[in-house]
């Protein structure tokens, strides 16, 4: 698979607690040059992010994050803050603790709650798989793809693990034919990313690729 074409469905990402603006403004430049998918930061940069770039590139933010523990009317507060500082895409955390006990529809209920305040942008469903059981993976395809969200993601990248291949092929058999897939942590190769995207992966979250193709 052609390098550009893999780059075209990354999320470059820069979501470390110690991010500076020019750290920032750096993965927006290098986002525009190498032409990803879009830029996913912290929501303290959005709006300054935004008026950066303009209508060059999509921005990403992060919901929830890292843990997923926050009550669903904070989660939407985000939301909505995000998506009015000029926020185009949204990645949220579900809260584990309630897929452990099995309040499924809580979690539905939430995401739906989110994606009504994504209000048309794109919301992507972090489940953090490295915390989960293959029989809560598959739950969580079939919650996702009831609640109506474009993306279910496996990872945060701040966990005991990020994205497997294993973890997308379960994905691709259990989600609804309209939900896409985004494997996020530890891509860290132009052969791990294809073999994603053979597997499934619509969008691949990493910060490496560009850095790689930078040299």
């Amino acid at each position: 698979m052609d390098k550009k074409a893999i780059l075209k469905m990354v999320d470059h990402t820069l979501l470390a607690q110690t991010a500076t603006w020019e750290q920032i403004k750096e993965i927006l430049d290098d986002s525009m040059a190498y032409d990803v998918a879009s830029a996913c930061i912290p929501a303290s940069f959005v709006k300054r992010a935004k008026e950066y770039v303009g209508d060059k590139l999509p921005i990403c933010t992060v919901i929830g994050f890292p843990n997923g523990y926050s009550t669903t009317a904070v989660k939407v507060f985000e939301t909505e803050d995000a998506v009015k500082n000029g926020a185009d895409e949204i990645d949220m955390v579900i809260n584990i603790g309630d897929l452990k006990d099995k309040k499924y529809d809580d979690i539905l209920q939430e995401i739906k709650a989110i994606h009504k305040a994504c209000n048309g942008k794109i919301l992507k469903v972090i489940i953090e798989t490295c915390l989960l059981t293959e029989e809560e993976k598959i739950k969580m395809c079939e919650i996702v793809t009831e609640s109506g969200a474009e993306f279910i993601k496996t990872s945060t990248g701040f966990s005991t693990s990020g994205a497997k291949f294993e973890d997308v092929a379960l994905m691709k058999k259990y989600v609804g034919k309209d939900v896409k897939i985004k494997p996020a942590g530890g891509i860290s190769s132009f052969e791990d990313a294809e073999k994603f995207v053979e597997l499934g992966a619509d969008r691949l979250g990493t910060s490496r690729l560009v850095k790689i193709i930078k040299g």
